[in-house]
């Protein structure tokens, strides 16, 4: 093997984003970090930093969002340092713009992460706050800021990286059992089509929703029990099945 030298190729990092997503207050939203050093001081971005020369993405990812918000998510193929319930956390895409960031050349490695009830975030690591915000108003502000301090663009490429983790979302939940991942453990039916009318931001028909996620044999198994947390009559819980994908998929409605 012939002589190889690394200094022959330009050094560069590589970060972790994270598109941490939640159901609150029936609205899709992110969780979003106000930076507490340059560059874009003071900025809202979304959480992540470095990759340690010693880890893993997926470490590395599951380490910022502690340090930076006190929250915790898992891989589902690697133990989890923190058990959580619910939790599901996926790679999104990699992002290497030579100018995304003015540092240095640093190519992101986005995480996508689900989990149901998550609570305030609290801010640590080079964060100053942390907050909740309904990915609409996100987006929207991506495009067009409207001068407030909770409303300009998110730093770097995130509102680009946010898009792309809200798409993930809606679209894997047209095929997928990935809206199970913002229920608690049991849930009623109504609750799941909260869930798919929060993220795809649109009202479903409770009757033919109902039917399309109890008609996939395995979707969805009764977990014995009944809840009357949402009001009105007793509501059967169910809990996910060993089915993984709905067949024929539950496409969005057109907005």
């Amino acid at each position: 093997m012939p002589p190889y030298d690394p200094s022959a190729f330009p050094p560069f990092a590589v970060t972790v984003d994270l598109v941490v997503l939640t159901v609150r207050r029936h609205a899709l939203c992110a969780l979003v970090v106000r930076r507490g050093e340059a560059p874009f001081q003071g900025s809202w971005a979304l959480p992540g930093g470095f990759v340690r020369a010693d880890e893993d993405l997926g470490a590395a990812a599951a380490r910022e969002l502690v340090e930076e918000t006190g929250l915790c998510v898992h891989d589902p193929g690697a133990p989890p340092p923190v058990p959580v319930k619910g939790a599901h956390l996926e790679q999104l895409a990699t992002y290497g713009d030579p100018q995304r960031d003015p540092r240095m050349r640093v190519v992101s490695v986005a995480h996508l992460a689900l989990a149901p009830d998550l609570p305030a975030p609290r801010a640590g690591g080079d964060a100053n706050s942390a907050r909740w915000a309904p990915v609409d108003e996100l987006l929207q502000e991506g495009e067009e800021a409207r001068g407030d301090e909770q409303s300009a663009p998110l730093a770097f490429d995130h509102a680009q990286i946010l898009a792309d983790g809200v798409e993930r979302a809606r679209s894997k939940i047209e095929y997928s059992s990935l809206a199970t991942a913002f229920c608690p453990p049991e849930f009623t039916v109504g609750e799941l089509r909260r869930v798919y009318e929060a993220v795809w931001g649109v009202s479903l028909d409770p009757r033919n929703f109902h039917r399309k996620v109890t008609g996939t044999p395995g979707f969805l198994v009764p977990a014995g029990g009944t809840t009357t947390r949402q009001g009105g009559r007793p509501a059967q819980l169910f809990r996910p099945g060993g089915a993984t994908l709905l067949n024929p998929p539950m496409l969005r409605p057109e907005v």
